[in-house]
């Protein structure tokens, strides 16, 4: 063994697993869950009996966490489930381009520019405006499963 001490950071980044298993019997209403390959937020689960042949199924109903699809699942309450890695990061805008990237600034200070404008039209005008009266904004950005959206928007006053 080396005399080296081994510092490992636990962010979910390189190399690391985009879900992680969790027995669909234990996911909840408002949890997530991976349907169709796509990162959902859990808007209802129902759990049938167990019937003639043992497993007891659940059946979720979820929303796409990206584009606000719904989507549904049916699965036995026994058997394991994928679970997105969902995290949400507070960055400040710094500027709208013309071909509608943002550029954001991260807390190390550096500056985040690969992250396109909402397609959501209500966060979308928020933004735009907030941006253009020159009021200081900072946005919520959800991460998923490699993908990332701007969700949230918050004012802290004018510049």
């Amino acid at each position: 063994m080396s005399d080296e001490e081994h510092h490992f950071e636990s962010k979910a980044d390189a190399g690391a697993s985009k879900t992680y298993p969790q027995q669909a019997g234990t996911i909840r209403k408002n949890g997530y869950l991976v349907i169709k390959a796509r990162p959902c937020k859990v808007v209802e689960v129902s759990t049938s009996k167990t019937g003639k042949h043992g497993h007891a199924k659940c059946h979720f109903v979820a929303i796409d966490i990206f584009n606000n699809k719904k989507l549904e699942d049916i699965v036995p309450s026994s058997h394991n489930c994928d679970v997105p890695h969902v995290n949400r990061t507070d960055y400040q805008l710094i500027d709208i381009s013309n071909d509608g990237f943002v550029s954001l600034l991260t807390e190390s200070g550096e500056t985040k520019d690969d992250l396109r404008l909402p397609t959501d039209e209500n966060l979308l005008k928020q933004i735009t405006s907030s941006f253009a009266e020159g009021k200081d904004l900072v946005v919520s950005v959800m991460s998923a499963m490699g993908e990332e959206q701007i969700c949230a928007l918050k004012d802290i006053g004018p510049k």
